[in-house]
């Protein structure tokens, strides 16, 4: 192979593994979705974090690395940030469209990304990010009226948890590496254990639904999480972050797809305000890109 193709390989490789991971994360979104009269959304949330947690825990094995008794809250509030934030969204799909759940849930790292930067200029940003979401909040499908406040109220909510997930786990992160993620990941999954179990019962285990349940699990958070990791020490961290901006057009591409959401033209307009922001602040603070991008959903 000549160099100059190698050389274009190198670059493109690590993008489309990214989009392969966007792609699989929205995609077992989607079909999550579809377990909901089955087992609710508590439910299909319990069962992908456990498996991405036995998943973790078997790969990454944390014990072998002592955690002191000062760094264990730190760990907890990233864990129950990481929980609670899958269980708003997944909450919030019930009501809302998938891709407007998803630009709305954005709010959390757009925040923190804007409140780690100095620029002036990013008040602009901010500003595109907020006709975005009021023109979310009052269109709804079809411009039939606003979407639900419900499901709007769980997406923000999973937003402020994922900027909580952000600012845990980069402390987290930075003492206990990829240890931290897989202890994380469980403490998530027995926070909302409890919920779901009480939500679906017994059915959580039922052979009609464990096989797509693990689909979901492997395609929303096994796969996503492997290709990220692989992508991260490969892109710098603007060019992860203006690819990982692409999230909230992905999902509602996906619940197009898949579960024939559509959107009306001018919510199409209000998640690209909203892509367009997250994408400016990214390319505009690159200290914090990196963080608004590091996401494990």
């Amino acid at each position: 192979m000549p160099p100059f193709v190698q050389d274009i390989v190198h670059r493109i490789w690590p993008v489309m593994i990214l989009i392969a991971a966007i792609a699989s994360f929205q995609v077992g979104a989607s079909l999550g979705k579809s377990l909901f009269p089955s087992i609710g959304p508590s439910g299909v949330t319990t069962l992908r974090l456990l498996v991405a947690a036995i998943l973790l825990l078997a790969v990454l094995r944390p014990w072998r690395k002592p955690i002191t008794i000062a760094d264990w809250p730190i760990i907890l509030g990233y864990g129950a940030a990481l929980g609670m934030m899958n269980l708003l969204y997944y909450t919030s799909l019930q009501t809302i469209p998938q891709g407007i759940a998803v630009a709305l849930e954005f709010t959390g790292p757009l925040s923190v990304a804007l409140l780690c930067s100095r620029r002036r200029g990013d008040l602009a940003w901010v500003c595109l990010a907020i006709l975005g979401i009021v023109m979310l909040l009052t269109l709804g499908p079809q411009d039939s009226g606003p979407i639900d406040p419900w499901g709007a109220v769980c997406a923000l909510g999973a937003g402020a948890c994922w900027a909580g997930y952000i600012l845990f786990g980069q402390r987290a992160g930075n003492r206990h590496g990829t240890s931290a993620v897989a202890l994380g990941m469980a403490i998530a999954a027995l926070v909302v254990a409890p919920i779901g179990i009480w939500e679906a019962g017994s059915t959580l285990l039922s052979w009609d639904i464990l096989p797509l349940a693990l689909g979901v699990a492997v395609l929303s958070a096994a796969i996503p999480y492997a290709l990220e990791m692989y992508t991260l020490p490969r892109l710098s961290a603007p060019a992860f972050g203006t690819l990982m901006s692409l999230e909230p057009a992905a999902a509602a591409l996906s619940a197009l797809l898949l579960l024939g959401q559509e959107l009306a033209l001018l919510q199409w307009v209000a998640v690209g305000l909203v892509v367009l922001a997250s994408l400016g602040v990214t390319l505009s603070g690159p200290a914090a890109s990196h963080q608004l991008s590091t996401e494990l959903h």
